[in-house]
């Protein structure tokens, strides 16, 4: 017997974790945490950015929010048999799936459905042609219903974003040049695993992400599940893929530390699916660091060359995706190695609007131009991708060379990508600011800091022009700041180690 219909809801939870849909589905509920605030805003948001976009339609409808379950589903019915052009929260199931579309939109003999979503219509901070897998799936399965009820013209599906662009799905093209598989080969697949979840005859398991896990419900009972494992996905850059792979020989990072990784290796190729050497060797590395308990110790794979100037800017923007809005650039700046003598600089986008937004963009650049000789610290590519994206947007305030300019690794280093990743080994589950600067010993004075938390912050400042939540924000960003700059000192501070597992 099916457990419960497979719906849009289930697929996108499915694209980032499928032990989630086990949880939703058959997980305790007294073990489920709040809903996180920031996703909860994203959900408040997209509604109401839903419920906008219909009002300002300048075409008819037939509205149907207004009703639920089976009177939804047959008003739907009905409407779809008079052939009315466009419908707006319609409800339709067939066999094992249910899905709620937004618009149900007449094209030639039959329906094409299309969701309103309140971010862009395809992947990147600026729309770059790739779809997203979670918006595939979710159309995917609307087209499925309507082919299984004759009802589709054609496999494809459509998305109204927030720029107000009409995104087409087309599902039977290649999801990219690397990826051959069709956008309707990847539903079906998760069709497939999402049936065979509810069913129960495949057996998930909690994984650890640090992109995902600390927003979702299910976060602490599936961080005590993998510490009580001694899962592999507890190590940095270990994800599910790999944890299942590593899993046929090894199943705790204890039994992969104590093996010898030689025994699996043949040149460049393992017994491993789907993992060379290079990969085996570096992740046994870590899993034996990790299982050293307080006896690990972070250390320098190679030596660097991180030069000490007599000025050093410690620098992080924050932003809201909602609003595609950069609200704050902070700096912090330090002279000759003294902490003493640090000084934080912000620029604030007080209001959503792109006036303020290219003030505080052009405060930003002049504060940068006045610093021509500081050495410049950041953390991830995301402020370089931002001041590209901010730059595009006003011409005006500088030149493409200008940012170029200020990110060549001559005067600006991403202590993420450039070193972190590139040459340290840390006895932590992942390599967020956050970890690492707490592993190093630095507090931060809000209680649950992080950089979605900051975006629920502005939503509220925005709202209300509270100064206490815009000090909040604010102390926040000095303290990334902060401990970008706690964490360079303490790389500086690393032994260099070889890799016991290196040939």
């Amino acid at each position: 017997m099916q457990t419960s219909f497979i719906t849009a809801s289930m697929l996108y939870n499915l694209t980032s974790c499928e032990h989630r849909l086990y949880l939703d589905t058959f997980g305790d509920p007294t073990q489920r945490g709040e809903p996180n605030a920031f996703m909860q805003l994203l959900w408040e948001k997209g509604s109401l950015f839903e419920k906008e976009v219909i009002t300002a339609l300048e075409q008819p409808f037939l509205d149907l929010s207004p009703y639920y379950g089976d009177e939804k589903e047959s008003r739907t019915l009905e409407a779809i048999e008079q052939g009315v052009p466009l419908i707006y929260s319609g409800r339709l199931s067939v066999n094992n799936l249910l899905g709620e579309p937004d618009l149900l939109r007449k094209e030639d003999t039959g329906y094409i459905a299309g969701d309103i979503k309140s971010g862009s219509g395809e992947e990147g901070d600026t729309d770059s042609g790739k779809l997203k897998k979670s918006y595939a799936v979710q159309l995917s399965l609307y087209t499925d219903i309507l082919e299984r009820l004759t009802l589709s013209p054609g496999r494809w599906g459509f998305i109204w974003d927030i720029h107000g662009k009409e995104v087409r799905y087309d599902f039977a093209q290649p999801q990219s040049s690397r990826t051959p598989q069709t956008w309707w080969e990847l539903y079906q697949s998760y069709h497939q695993r999402a049936h065979d979840i509810l069913e129960q005859h495949h057996r998930t398991k909690s994984a650890y992400s640090s992109g995902t896990c600390k927003l979702c419900h299910w976060y602490q009972p599936c961080l005590l599940d993998l510490q009580r494992r001694y899962d592999l996905t507890l190590l940095p850059e270990l994800g599910r893929t790999k944890r299942d792979a590593l899993n046929t020989h090894f199943s705790t990072i204890q039994e992969f530390a104590s093996a010898d990784p030689f025994t699996l290796t043949h040149g460049k190729k393992t017994d491993i699916p789907g993992m060379g050497t290079g990969t085996l060797l570096k992740l046994h590395a870590r899993a034996q660091l990790v299982s050293a308990g307080d006896q690990g110790r972070p250390y320098l794979r190679e030596a660097l060359s991180l030069p000490k100037q007599a000025s050093e800017i410690f620098f992080d923007i924050e932003v809201d995706p909602l609003r595609d809005h950069t609200y704050l650039h902070g700096f912090i700046e330090r002279r000759d190695q003294d902490n003493a003598t640090e000084q934080f600089v912000a620029f604030f986008a007080d209001q959503p609007t792109p006036e303020t937004e290219q003030a505080a963009f052009a405060q930003s650049m002049a504060y940068l131009h006045d610093h021509p000789s500081s050495k410049i610290y950041y953390y991830s590519k995301y402020e370089r991708t931002l001041y590209r994206k901010l730059q595009a947007k006003y011409p005006d305030v500088c030149t493409a060379e200008d940012i170029e300019s200020l990110f060549d690794p001559e005067r600006s280093i991403d202590l993420y990508f450039d070193v972190v990743l590139k040459a340290t080994e840390w006895p932590t589950r992942d390599y967020s600011i956050k970890t690492l600067a707490k592993y190093l010993g630095f507090i931060w004075r809000d209680t649950h800091p992080s950089g979605a938390a900051s975006i629920e912050w502005f939503h509220r400042w925005v709202e209300s022009g509270d100064q206490e939540i815009k000090q909040r924000i604010l102390d926040y960003n000095e303290d990334d700041c902060r401990a970008t700059r706690v964490l360079l000192d303490g790389i500086r501070q690393l032994p260099i180690r070889a890799s016991s597992t290196e040939a």
